[in-house]
């Protein structure tokens, strides 16, 4: 029987998206803070004995096991008894994702036979983008600085000006005297995605600053990956 090894990562937006991954996979998973997360381990549990290690520090005698037979848990120290983490029929379900939920996990399928099969799997866990915030400072030299912040880790700011991208990725960007139009900041990280666009506008002389604080903002859609 082929056994499916993968992550279900739960994004609650409007609407819920599905990501899956698998034990097997070079690329980490990445978990949203605050949001469900269920950890797939086989296609039916019952046929395996399953052990799910958490990696502490490199140290095996530190290591954080959950021992499941049957599709139950025998015995688990991996959470610390918390009451949003359950297993059913061999998924591990967290409720609500917390930081300490990021570490590299080993999955352990033993069969009656005696023999065992071991995947692995990086988890890091991200705080969601929240609303972004743009300021623009008017020199009197001409020069327009726009500046864009917001909360979530880690963070990867890009810019467009009236649709057209712009080369500079950092959190603020200069513009020349007589620049017109529509400036946007995108801000992403591997679970989410804002945007906020605003009009460039130098109203007075001399050295004004405007902000512009976007109080709404869209998750990121991604494609589902699956592993079979």
């Amino acid at each position: 029987m082929m056994l499916i090894f993968g992550l279900m990562l739960l994004l609650q937006t409007a609407a819920c998206l599905d990501r899956f991954y698998r034990f097997d996979q070079s690329d980490p998973c990445y978990a949203a803070l605050g949001h469900k997360l269920n950890l797939l381990t086989v296609l039916d549990a019952r046929e395996y004995e399953l052990k799910i290690i958490k990696r502490i520090n490199n140290n095996t005698q530190d290591d954080r096991v959950c021992r499941v037979k049957y599709g139950r848990i025998k015995e688990c120290d991996l959470y610390n008894n918390r009451p949003e983490v359950t297993v059913i029929n061999g998924t591990v379900i967290i409720n609500r994702v917390i930081k300490t939920d990021s570490g590299n996990y080993r999955l352990t399928l033993e069969r009656s036979d005696g023999t065992e099969t071991s995947r692995d799997l990086q988890v890091i866990v991200e705080a969601p983008i929240g609303s972004v915030e743009v300021s623009i400072i008017c020199s009197s030299s001409g020069v327009m600085r726009v500046s864009c912040s917001s909360e979530g880790d880690p963070l990867l700011y890009s810019w467009t000006l009236n649709g057209d991208p712009l080369m500079d990725g950092n959190s603020s960007i200069d513009l020349d005297e007589g620049t017109d139009g529509d400036i946007s900041c995108s801000v992403k990280n591997h679970v989410s995605h804002t945007q906020k666009t605003i009009r460039l506008v130098c109203p007075t002389a001399g050295d004004t600053e405007l902000i512009y604080a976007d109080i709404s903002h869209e998750k990121k859609g991604e494609k589902e990956n699956t592993g079979l």
